[in-house]
């Protein structure tokens, strides 16, 4: 059985640490998580894109959660990430998903408050949580595209959850989609944060803060990834964004660069092997080190 999100969330916002969201695609990846979540004794998110969900299959994805979940000893809660289609949004919430996102922040404010607040009555019903966004954090995730930032308007922020009844606020303050996020330094708007904080109640949600793994990236590039100019956010800024309020991080580019870099490695280590279970071991094993490095940095650990 799948933990609630909110509860997860609201527990966070108590004890001033971030619960982390990942990723999903498929098998490997689950056991990967999980498996982390299972050694630090930390609570974990998984999450499903629509461009997962079209890749994999929505009950596909379910299921490999659900049975992750049901032999955990830890809270696993699976959340709809960045949802925009309304189809996709209907079919988590029937499915079971402990929590759905509607991303309107592509829209005007009037009509994210309308979009947000059809999506809450409907999950609301149904015992599901329901993340929204304010503001733009730019980059490319999967379907997702935004080609600037828009940083979130504190007053903006405490009308809209008022109006929408959202149980937790993603909100941007210099965070970036996708491995390629920033040209110089990357910091983050924590004055803003903490006005956000001060209008805002409900949990708030940093997406786009992806470390992008230094000697991950090295380890792809040594055998044969292409990856030049890739800079994420350093676990600093993070760990600041976590003490003035940030409850939940989501992380999917340094998943998928460490699911590469492995791949890689046993390929060209062992061009023999053609055995999948071999060439997706080391896969799983390093998700498992990168999931257990944020959750150190997310304050997660022994929060179980």
């Amino acid at each position: 059985m799948f933990a609630n999100t909110k509860n997860l969330l609201k527990k966070a916002q108590r004890g001033k640490y971030a619960v982390g969201h990942f990723n999903i695609n498929n098998m490997e990846i689950v056991q990967g998580i999980v498996q982390a979540a299972q050694n630090f004794k930390s609570p974990v998110i998984l999450a499903t894109s629509e461009g997962a969900i079209k890749y994999a299959g929505m009950n596909f994805l379910y299921e490999i959660a659900n049975t992750a979940a049901s032999l955990s000893k830890v809270p696993v809660a699976l959340h709809l990430d960045h949802g925009r289609d309304m189809k996709v949004i209907k079919q988590a919430i029937k499915i079971g998903y402990s929590s759905v996102m509607f991303d309107g922040s592509n829209l005007p404010f009037e009509k994210n408050v309308r979009m947000t607040k059809k999506v809450v009555r409907m999950a609301h019903k149904k015992g599901i949580s329901v993340e929204a966004e304010l503001g733009t954090i730019g980059g490319v995730e999967d379907t997702v595209i935004s080609r600037n930032i828009v940083y979130t308007d504190p007053i903006k922020a405490q009308e809209f959850v008022e109006r929408t009844g959202c149980d937790f606020l993603a909100v941007a303050i210099g965070t970036s989609h996708g491995a390629y996020k920033f040209k110089g330094n990357a910091t983050l708007d924590i004055t803003l944060l903490k006005e956000i904080v001060k209008n805002v109640t409900v949990p708030l949600v940093l997406h786009g803060a992806s470390e992008v793994p230094h000697d991950i990236v090295k380890m792809a590039e040594k055998y044969g990834a292409q990856l030049k100019g890739v800079k994420g956010v350093p676990d600093s800024e993070v760990r600041k964004a976590v003490r003035n309020g940030i409850c939940k991080i989501n992380t999917d580019t340094d998943l998928r660069i460490a699911f590469d870099a492995a791949v890689r490695q046993f390929l060209k280590k062992k061009p023999k092997d053609f055995d999948p279970r071999h060439i997706l071991s080391p896969a799983r094993d390093l998700i498992t080190k990168v999931v257990e490095d944020r959750m150190k940095v997310f304050g997660s650990k022994k929060r179980g």
